[in-house]
């Protein structure tokens, strides 16, 4: 596929029109749910929807001007080298969709497991209250990466275009389950990513870490072990929140730690590690180095009165 092409079909692909009533849709839905809160007087953070919004509207703005191209100038070389050749129809449409998905579900794991993922994909998780503007608190940057995780797609034969309206449509998908006003949906909750499957996802609780990483569908979660029933009230957040509604702030603060923790770091092997490495690993020379400064008398100053 050339560049040419694939602008051609972002611009007059029929399925292009579908995908802007989705958003339109999806926007509704936010705007529904804000003045439904607003009617009932129902509790909400109103200060931390505002940040979801404001980091949602900075993103289309970085989409627009530079980062949302990353994914085009990659993938079309590299569908250069593809297997075989996916025609575009109805028959193929419907198998990307499903190969997005299950796509969606190995990269949504891997930025949970991985510090550097996680440190982008955390700003999603990082509200403490869960309503659809939930949606829209995205990262500024994974942009940057997450073209990545469609090359398998690619290499087999589906087209970028395919593979990343695809990837599109699972996302899209997701805005109405960001939600507590919708419970249980019976046997929906165990094959679909619904509401209570996905609120399990954003808890804090220790049964909930690390749960249902599914886009639509939930089986993929039943497949890996990873699929989790809502049972206890759960606790939004992260296991350690970050207390600030600042965009720029919450988009950034987890590379911050991650530098902090670099510079403490003695060799480049626990510097990788650090960065690439799980989440909580950390080399023990840090607890030690901890222990030793709590542990250090109090320095007073002998000339100070």
């Amino acid at each position: 596929m050339s560049f040419e092409r694939l602008t051609y079909l972002f611009e007059q692909a029929d399925i292009m029109t579908y995908v802007a009533y989705f958003f339109i849709f999806n926007t509704s839905l936010v705007v529904f749910e804000i003045c439904l809160d607003l009617l009932t007087s129902k509790e909400r953070r109103w200060s931390d929807s505002i940040a979801n919004i404001s980091i949602f509207v900075l993103g289309l703005f970085i989409e627009k001007t530079g980062l949302g191209i990353l994914g085009l100038l990659f993938l079309v070389p590299i569908s250069w080298f593809a297997f075989f050749e996916i025609p575009l129809n109805l028959w193929t449409w419907i198998l990307a969709f499903f190969v997005a998905d299950f796509t969606y579900y190995w990269m949504h794991r891997l930025e949970h497991e991985h510090r550097i993922l996680w440190a982008v994909h955390s700003v999603h998780h990082s509200s403490e209250d869960y309503n659809l503007t939930v949606s829209m608190r995205l990262s500024l940057v994974e942009s940057l990466f997450e073209w990545a995780f469609l090359i398998p797609m690619v290499l087999i034969g589906f087209t970028p275009f395919q593979a990343i309206v695809g990837l599109i449509l699972v996302a899209q998908f997701q805005t109405w389950i960001h939600t507590e006003r919708i419970y249980k949906l019976g046997w929906l909750d165990e094959v679909f990513n619904t509401p209570s499957v996905h609120r399990v996802h954003h808890g804090s609780n220790d049964q909930y870490l690390d749960k249902n990483y599914g886009g639509v569908l939930i089986i993929w979660d039943k497949l890996f072990g990873t699929f989790q029933r809502e049972e206890e009230k759960v606790v939004y957040g992260l296991t350690k929140n970050i207390h600030t509604n600042n965009p720029i702030a919450i988009n950034f603060i987890a590379f911050k730690n991650i530098w902090q923790d670099l510079k403490k770091c003695r060799t480049w092997k626990d510097r990788l590690r650090i960065i690439f490495g799980g989440l909580t690993w950390r080399p023990d020379y840090f607890n030690t180095e901890e222990k030793t400064k709590a542990d250090a008398p109090l320095k007073i100053n002998p000339n100070k009165s």
